[in-house]
């Protein structure tokens, strides 16, 4: 049986693997985690100050941890436009610029 994956001819020399536009493919890499938990409270902390955010290779991360250092961990992911707002924001919130005092009043909780 002939391993059709493999090979030169499997990939085309013409650059169409590539350079085809894949319609909604506009998010890039804010940030990566080496664990789920971590990247979520990201995400949800970019959504909370209005950037749109997913996280990424979720999946492989918790099917197995041990490739997770190979594939450089697990991602946040947001559009563009929002790329430079969301980095400053989360090396804000790395630096403790939104860390609340241990005597901060929250309010009552509700009910």
């Amino acid at each position: 049986m002939q391993d059709t994956l493999s090979g030169a001819q499997s990939f085309p020399d013409d650059g169409t693997a590539e350079s085809e536009a894949i319609p909604g493919r506009d998010l890039f890499i804010v940030a990566k985690f080496f664990t789920p938990t971590e990247a979520h409270l990201a995400r949800s902390f970019l959504v909370a100050s209005g950037i749109p955010a997913v996280v990424a290779d979720v999946n492989h991360a918790q099917a197995d941890q041990f490739l997770l250092p190979a594939m450089g961990g697990v991602r946040v992911l947001a559009p563009e436009e929002y790329l430079e707002q969301a980095q400053e924001l989360l090396a804000a919130r790395e630096h403790g610029d939104f860390t609340l005092s241990d005597d901060a009043d929250v309010g009552q909780p509700e009910n």
